[in-house]
């Protein structure tokens, strides 16, 4: 048995039913040329056929039941797996459209995983118009983040578009970085280990930790000074109870827009995606007649996993930024979010590596104590919305000849925060993945469709207009 840090074992601690801590990632491919009529029904069938099931894949709790999973989280391995329940195909009504697809996965990540089997599930689906099929893939957040689910389906997919008979997501083992403290035993005398590795950890960085909470603490005093702290967004709409189902929306972009932007103002891809957001949920917010006078806050997840780990465990800090809703000049609102998140990022910058891990805990335990304690979305939120961008891959990939045309990330929301956007780059595009709660957010397809438009007016601003195609047979003068 393998124990699972403290970071990975909080997901299971707030699992409930209305809040269900998966994550899921949504492909999009178009059938190779000349696919034969049954070649996804053929695909599904050698998927499942495949013999072997590697780590995280084939690995289950060791105790399912809430007391286990909450005091003694630890993983085995399943020497039964039944890929026929993990492994689903379905079918949209010809022709399916984006809006019939966002449905059906919609109500996909509604569904809680099944706590005595390996917590994933994987479905294909057919019938997706312009000659398409997705494939939909969930899995609890205490086996794999953000980062190392792109790196690990990355290696599950190819360059080439001619390979046939690939190997199915599951039976790709990540790599690992070799001494991984991961891959320790789950046992009394490794868990006094760690424990002990942890008390020597704090002792060492609490001169460090306890600067950086006196500059937490400086910026609530003065905001214009230091990085955006906890707890200084506003209440709004977004941070209220949530229930158990779900709603998805996506919108792709191409990367050279959001970068020219980026070059243009002084800043970086992330300060656009966060203007976008932000403009968006402002108008979204302005809207419902729900616009808070403070601005809302963002809580940014920041990957800390050594470029060399290959592994699939939780290894991300988190800074919080200002959003600027409350200010209605766009030039002005990307300069205050530019400006919050350059203090954000130099906060964490000052602590070092070896420390991001306590001082995460630090940020995020009022975050998940909220959580345990029934107390999320009933008092001001640590932070308003949860805004992450993950890079992808840059080349185009195939599965089995179809080509990967997009892929949208479908995360997790809590009580306290009922929207999630989630970025991730692919192949020269941005792909952005909205998850809210159907009941909190009933039209929250509308912040996609105004991401869009904020992007249109942002380049309308900042940047000189294209020049206008000339008519044929017209001659300059």
């Amino acid at each position: 048995m393998t124990r699972l840090n403290t970071l990975d074992a909080s997901w299971l601690a707030v699992e409930s039913e209305d809040t269900p801590m998966h994550v899921g990632t949504l492909q999009i491919f178009s059938l190779p040329e000349g696919a034969s009529e049954t070649f996804l029904r053929d695909m599904v069938t050698r998927m499942k056929e495949s013999g072997e099931v590697a780590a995280p894949w084939g690995d289950k709790l060791a105790w399912s039941g809430f007391l286990g999973r909450l005091l003694a989280p630890a993983w085995k391995k399943d020497k039964d797996i039944d890929l026929d329940y993990h492994v689903r195909h379905s079918a949209l009504p010809r022709p399916g459209g984006e809006r019939e697809l966002g449905i059906l996965v919609s109500r996909l990540h509604s569904n809680p995983l099944d706590f005595s089997r390996p917590l994933w599930e994987c479905h294909v689906i057919e019938g997706l118009e312009n000659n398409r099929f997705a494939m939909y893939t969930k899995m609890h957040h205490s086996m794999i983040d953000g980062i190392s689910g792109v790196r690990l389906m990355q290696r599950v997919l190819t360059t080439d578009p001619d390979l046939r008979n690939m190997p199915p997501p599951w039976s790709v083992r990540p790599e690992k970085r070799r001494g991984s403290k991961s891959d320790q035993e789950a046992s009394v005398a490794a868990a006094f280990s760690q424990a002990m590795d942890a008390l020597k950890i704090q002792a060492d960085m609490a001169p460090r930790l306890w600067q950086a909470g006196n500059r937490l603490m400086h910026s609530v005093r003065h905001p214009e000074d230091g990085p955006t702290a906890p707890f200084t967004g506003p209440i709004s709409i977004l941070n209220h109870r949530v229930k158990g189902q779900r709603r998805l929306a996506t919108q792709q972009y191409q990367l050279d827009r959001l970068k020219a932007l980026a070059h243009a103002s002084g800043g970086s891809l992330n300060d656009i995606v966060l203007y976008l957001c932000g403009t968006a949920l402002r108008r979204f917010l302005l809207e419902q007649d729900s616009l808070p006078d403070a601005p809302l806050t963002a809580g940014i997840p920041v990957n800390i996993r050594p470029a060399d780990d290959q592994g699939t465990g939780t290894q991300i800090s988190f800074m919080i930024a200002s959003l600027a809703t409350n200010e209605a000049d766009p030039l002005t609102r990307l300069h205050q979010i530019k400006e919050s998140s350059c203090r954000a990022k130099e906060h964490l910058q000052k602590l070092p590596k070896s420390a991001l891990t306590q001082y995460t805990m630090l940020l995020m335990s009022p975050y998940i104590l909220q959580l345990m304690s029934g107390l999320g979305g009933r008092m001001r939120p640590v932070f308003n919305v949860t805004i992450s961008n993950v890079p992808g891959p840059n080349e185009t990939l195939y599965f089995e000849g179809a080509k990967l045309e997009a892929t949208y990330p479908v995360s997790l929301i809590a009580h306290g925060g009922a929207l999630n956007i989630t970025c991730l780059s692919y192949a020269g595009t941005l792909n952005f993945g909205y998850t809210g709660c159907r009941d909190t957010l009933p039209s929250m397809q509308k912040i996609a469709v105004y991401t869009g438009e904020a992007l249109d007016e942002l380049e309308s601003l900042m940047l000189p207009p294209k020049p206008k195609k000339q008519r044929a047979g017209s001659k300059k003068k």
